[in-house]
Formats: structure tokens, sequence, C-alpha cells
């Protein structure tokens, strides 16, 4: 199908034309989720958002136009959430607090579909560089949010100083995603609390009290 002339990224929408264009990528964003996003065609998005083949190529040229916009959406949804948890962490407790949230959350669904941006990147990252490179920057932040709350505990004298919060904050991303990702094959969400907590262990290894 052609692509109408007027859909240009970065273009200025109507509120009517922005509300189409936000239930196209929030309909992607579930499809692409549940299902994958290779497995999950432009005909099931349309169906799925109840637009039209014309608004959607109006939007959307081309599916992988479609892929970068949902990457955009759902890494910018779990990062404001994390930043909810992470931007005044400064104890232990916070940071249970912080993982009893994710396991929670993901014990909704009984472990299954992983992570909102893992999952993602496990299909992505060889097939298209910009959302990729998205991905990347996303998991950098989210990581970034859990060094700094280290940080503010190494300074405030609750971590030992030899604790190194960049590489306890890269243990406690691997523990999860790796969690994630044993949960979604196992149907579980069990994995995932053994991951988590095993980390956390570490964390508490360098606790001062």
């Amino acid at each position: 199908m052609s692509t109408p002339e007027n859909a240009q990224p970065g273009r200025r929408l109507t509120p009517r034309g922005a509300a189409t264009r936000a239930r196209i990528v929030a309909a992607a964003a579930e499809l692409m989720y549940v299902k994958g996003v290779n497995a999950t065609t432009l005909d099931d998005v349309r169906a799925a958002s109840s637009t039209s083949k014309s608004q959607l190529y109006n939007h959307f040229p081309d599916k992988e136009e479609l892929v970068r916009a949902v990457v955009a959406a759902r890494a910018a949804q779990v990062l404001e959430r994390e930043r909810g948890y992470l931007q005044r962490l400064k104890s232990f407790r916070g940071l249970v607090r912080w993982r009893d949230a994710l396991v929670q959350r993901n014990a909704l669904q009984n472990g299954a579909y992983g992570c909102a941006l893992g999952s993602m990147a496990s299909e992505l990252a060889d097939q298209d560089d910009q959302a990729r490179a998205t991905l990347a920057e996303s998991f950098m932040e989210w990581e970034g949010l859990l060094a700094a709350g280290l940080q503010r505990m190494r300074e405030s004298g609750t971590l030992r100083p030899d604790a190194d919060p960049e590489k306890l904050a890269t243990g406690l991303m691997a523990a999860l995603q790796g969690g994630y990702l044993l949960a979604e094959t196992a149907h579980d969400v069990k994995p995932m609390e053994i991951a988590l907590d095993m980390a956390l262990d570490h964390v508490k290894s360098f606790l001062t009290a």
C-alpha cells in the first residue's frame, strides 16, 4: 500500500490525529507484549485499535516505524514507574519495596510475558539498531536510578565505603532481567523472586548495620 505524502515523522497532529496515533501505539504495545514483536502484524494492530488502513498508514508508513514508536512509549512508561520507586531511594528497605512491587506486578500474570523492555530487546537487538539504541539507553537510565540510590546509601553511611554502587546496580539489573526471563519460561514468578533476593542479599552484605 502506498504511503500518504503527509505521513511524515514529527508532523504536527490535530487533537483527533494525536488521539488516533496514541490508540494505535497502545494497541500495538499490548499485542507486541503478549504475542511478541515479530508475531504481531499491522492487520492485528488495525483490528485491535479499531482503525482503518488509511488511518494506520497515515501515522505509520511501515511496521518498523510503529515498532520504534512502541519502544519509545514502553520505555517512557517503564522509566516513569521506576523513577517513582528509585528517584528518592536511600535505604535498604526502599530496595525491598522496589523488589516487592516488581514481583507483585509480575505475579499478576503468573510471570508470563516477561519485562516489557527486555522482551522487545531480545527480538529487536539484531533487527533494528535505532530501536536497540533506545532500549539500551532506557536500561542505562534504569540502572542509573539504582546506582544513584545506592550512592546515596553509601554517602549516608548505610553502605560501607567499599561498596561499588555501579557494580551493585548492574548486579541488581542482571538479576531482575534474568529473573523475568526464567519466570516467563516457567510461568511462575518464583525464579524472579529468588534471583532478586540473592542480589539483594549481596547488597545487604555491604550494610553497615
